[in-house]
């Protein structure tokens, strides 16, 4: 099933405590909220060129987002106020891609062109973090079940691992132009992630090994991940516009997903298990795709 977006770009989605989808449209500099079965809202951000890209959900019951172009992360909820539905706070932070929740409840967060990670405090602090790996491209970041926030390193072809104090530390993949992007905890205590160079999905333990599962188009370019209601993880393919599944002991299968019309491809991104326990898909194209995820067992 899709839900066009008109006028929209849709890049990241995340299920809110209020049993709301949010996401992000990143050309149009929007967050849009939308419960399904129901026609979206949509704000407009101030200024409108901030390029927001990943959203979660917050241990304030509020969604953060962040805005890489304009260097700034956000917190938006919903508004009693008249005439204002939302309300949005900003923090200045440059260049901001990857954001999680992590332990205690703090934000945290990767500058992709600094080559840093810090975190969000509850009181509004600011903490950053060097990532001894020049270039290397902080992507997106977890929650690991260590109490660590794990990362991925998109150019140094590695995942990086910092503690609660701030200590990081590298771990490199074994596959040369690997470029992950997208991770996640998996239901087995290990991050999962994703390989766009190098068209695999690859699983860290928090002891530092690491296995790869080549998949079977490798020129499909996955590009986010995600713990699924079924024990398995789900991730898009941006390069062939499919949803794909892994299980935890490597079988895959893939999706077609629908086409956004007007449209030659469908441009997936970010994906979440939705209030209605099915996964949704925001597709760059124009729309949130729905796949019914089938029972496990």
């Amino acid at each position: 099933m899709l839900t066009r977006i008109p006028d929209g770009a849709p890049y990241g989605v995340a299920t809110g405590p209020d049993g709301a989808l949010w996401f992000t449209l990143v050309h149009q500099g929007r967050i849009g909220r939308m419960e399904p079965g129901r026609a979206p809202a949509v704000h407009q951000l101030t200024p409108a060129d901030g390029g927001p890209t990943v959203i979660v959900a917050g241990a304030d019951g509020a969604m953060w987002f962040t805005e890489f172009q304009g260097g700034r992360i956000g917190r938006i909820t919903l508004s009693d106020a008249p005439g204002a539905p939302f309300e949005v706070t900003s923090y200045e932070v440059g260049g901001p891609y990857g954001l999680a929740t992590g332990p205690g409840g703090a934000m945290w967060f990767t500058r992709l062109q600094a080559g840093r990670v810090g975190r969000i405090d509850a009181d509004g602090t600011i903490t950053e973090y060097d990532v001894p790996a020049p270039g290397g491209m902080p992507s997106t970041i977890a929650a690991g079940s260590d109490g660590a926030m794990w990362f991925t390193l998109n150019q140094a072809h590695a995942i990086g691992r910092v503690s609660a104090d701030g200590v990081v530390t590298v771990h490199p993949l074994p596959t040369e132009g690997a470029a992950p992007v997208g991770i996640t905890a998996g239901p087995d205590g290990a991050l999962w992630f994703v390989e766009i160079g190098a068209g695999q999905v690859g699983r860290i333990g928090t002891d530092g090994k690491v296995t790869e599962y080549p998949l079977p188009d490798r020129s499909c370019r996955p590009h986010a991940i995600v713990a699924g209601p079924d024990d398995a993880l789900w991730f898009t393919e941006w390069g062939a516009g499919r949803l794909g599944r892994i299980t935890l002991d490597g079988a895959v299968e893939e999706f077609d997903l629908p086409a956004v019309p007007g449209s030659s491809a469908a441009e997936p991104h970010g994906l979440t298990v939705g209030p209605d326990g099915a996964l949704w898909v925001a597709l760059e194209a124009g729309g949130l795709a729905r796949v019914a995820v089938p029972p496990s067992g």
